[in-house]
């Protein structure tokens, strides 16, 4: 029987009191520090690095792991983890269940398959030279494991949650000792990327003359956006943001019983499947979703319950916490040997990803391109909230598709995406054969992002 002082009562407790209490410190800095703000870093990579600091000194006088005491329950690192893996497939359930507006024109239509298209390219780019590279460095480094580049991708491209996944991935199923821990510190350095690449072309834009501020913007709540007119009330039987809340675990709930079938069927790739779990938590938000709305076409449900304002919330949350817990589960320890590895790694993701954003951007967005750039530059390197933030220093009312781009390319994003999840578990196995297939899966995906340029070219 558990006694309720007992440490193994209150660890989890304390562990999220730590992380949320790292968000409020790291944006007390962010309000006070002049160049804290202007770096444009997220608060929540802030409060990550702030709790990697000081365990990296608990650690140092110690020698264990701060968030592995009894006072956190004695396996925080662990929890952790597991916060991180939740959190990004909550964050992407409550995105789903926002409702989309206004109608897509032929041209619009074709600037968001483009987006999602330009998307899974700069997944892939990022996939060659960073597989390429670790190649390289396994015929230096006795033991090193070749598919490590793999992460970038991940990292980069898809943030904190699946960074953690592929590396778990790695590091269990393929013997990759401290796999877990490269993700997370890949992605750490994709936030560092957004922000370092976001500021250096603010400020050549800024020099240029093209914008007139330079510092966040606030945008203004709209009462409609909090309470529709057909929708529940705000506190009636049960709290809206409870309803939200409860739609959203329905989702992950239906997204494990899709996982646990699937796990049935092919046992062999359970760890892969589970790794899934954000996408398997779209699709289940998305059935619900449509049942709700033919219900309420069919008059059995009157009310919308569903409200655009309060999932934003949610996923915010839930992206706020997955990021700050990732940064925090990182165990420096077991990266004392790849600290250089991963240096390379970063420096190139950030000048891959820059330039070829920036050229698909003035390319095919000629309208609006330096807004699509900031946008994609800073969804590449960290989360679509880091595109967010690096848009509205441009576009703070969100006059141009850019941010419309970003939430409609997922679906394309991950229908062309989805092999090369599948082929990130073939490049332990076969590293130069996944290596070559990246290459003509990229040429492919060049091919049809730039297929209005060059079939042009070739009438002409």
């Amino acid at each position: 029987m558990e006694s309720f002082w007992d440490f193994s009562v209150w660890g989890t407790i304390h562990l999220a009191a730590v992380l949320l209490l790292s968000l409020l410190v790291a944006n007390m800095l962010k309000r006070s520090v002049k160049w804290l703000e202007a770096s444009l870093i997220p608060t929540s990579v802030l409060g990550g690095l702030i709790l990697l600091v000081i365990t990296g000194i608990y650690s140092a006088f110690t020698g264990e792991n701060l968030f592995n005491t009894a006072f956190f329950g004695g396996n925080g690192i662990n929890t952790l983890e597991i916060i991180t893996y939740h959190t990004l497939a909550l964050g992407f359930i409550a995105s789903t269940f926002k409702s989309g507006s206004g109608k897509l024109t032929k041209e619009r239509t074709v600037e968001i398959f483009n987006t999602g298209v330009h998307t899974v390219s700069t997944y892939l780019i990022q996939a060659v030279f960073g597989l390429g590279i670790t190649m390289i460095v396994a015929l230096i480094i006795k033991d090193f494991f070749p598919a490590a580049g793999v992460l970038l991708p991940f990292g980069y491209g898809q943030g904190t949650g699946q960074a953690l996944n592929y590396g778990g991935i790695y590091e269990n199923e393929f013997g990759f000792v401290g796999g877990k821990s490269f993700g997370l510190t890949i992605a750490a350095l994709g936030f560092l990327s957004a922000s370092i690449g976001g500021v250096i072309h603010l400020n050549i834009l800024k020099r240029k003359g093209k914008i007139k501020t330079f510092g966040s913007q606030e945008s203004a709540l709209v009462s409609e956006n909090v309470q529709g007119d057909d929708e529940i009330p705000m506190q009636g039987s049960m709290d809206k943001l409870t309803v939200q809340l409860a739609l959203v675990a329905a989702g992950y709930f239906l997204a494990y019983g899709m996982m646990y079938a699937l796990g049935l069927l092919l046992p062999g790739m359970k760890s892969v499947i589970y790794g899934f779990n954000f996408l398997l938590g779209v699709l289940s938000a998305t059935l619900i979703k449509t049942v709700i709305n033919v219900l309420r076409k069919k008059k059995i449900i009157n009310r919308q319950y569903m409200n655009d304002f309060l999932m934003t919330r949610c996923s915010n949350f839930f992206f706020d916490v997955m990021v700050v817990a990732g940064i925090a589960a990182i165990r420096l320890s077991v990266l004392e040997r790849y600290w250089g590895v991963m240096l390379i790694l970063g420096v190139v993701g950030l000048v891959i990803t820059y330039a070829y954003v920036l050229l698909v951007s003035r390319t095919l967005f000629p309208k609006y391109s330096e807004e699509q750039f900031l946008m994609m530059y800073g969804m590449l390197t960290g989360t679509a909230s880091t595109g967010i933030i690096l848009l509205r220093e441009i576009d703070g009312e969100f006059k141009t598709p850019a941010a419309d781009n970003m939430v409609y390319q997922n679906f394309p994003a991950i229908v062309f995406g989805f092999p090369m999840m599948l082929l990130a578990t073939l490049a332990p196995k076969k590293p130069l054969l996944t290596l070559i297939i990246l290459m003509v899966f990229f040429a492919a995906m060049n091919l049809i992002l730039f297929r209005s340029k060059i079939f042009r070219k070739k009438v002409q």
